[in-house]
């Protein structure tokens, strides 16, 4: 396909565009995704899995290290690791209807759900099956900055 730049023209495969990015006119800036994916992979990398395969019962304690360093400051930590969760939950909550519709259909897409050809239809489904909680959803991806990221590459956004 052959689209007129000017006075000259270009052959959209040979330049690598997309049908996709030609068409997509966001609500949500491409920034403002990426930040939120941003933020998304700081809130994973904070969650660890510090249990092994059998041993999710077993406490160890050294009651010399106890008595010495007895203090609250991990009541505080966790405190604070608890703000980057809370913060973006907050920014996705904040989000209007149309933003979270296509911030929930950037991730389809990112994840595999959708064909970047298909946003829109992803856009409405996203609006179609909005119940609840858009940040819950979304905060219960696994691998939800992996999958904006992907849902922007895909869209050449």
């Amino acid at each position: 396909m052959t689209i007129a730049n000017g006075e000259k023209w270009i052959d959209k495969e040979t330049k690598g565009l997309s049908e996709a990015a030609m068409d997509i006119d966001l609500t949500l800036s491409a920034d403002t995704i990426r930040l939120l994916a941003q933020k998304a992979r700081a809130v994973a990398s904070s969650l660890q899995d510090t249990f092994e395969d059998g041993h999710e019962g077993d406490v160890e304690f050294d009651a010399d290290a106890l008595e010495q360093s007895h203090g609250h400051d991990g009541l505080a930590e966790e405190e604070n690791d608890d703000l980057s969760d809370e913060e973006l939950r907050e920014l996705i909550e904040d989000l209007n209807v149309d933003e979270a519709a296509e911030l929930v259909a950037i991730s389809w897409i990112g994840r595999g759900d959708f064909e970047a050809e298909d946003f829109q239809q992803a856009v409405d489904e996203a609006r179609d099956r909005a119940a609840g909680s858009t940040a819950t959803y979304l905060l219960g991806m696994p691998l939800l900055a992996d999958h904006l990221e992907a849902g922007l590459d895909a869209l050449d956004l």
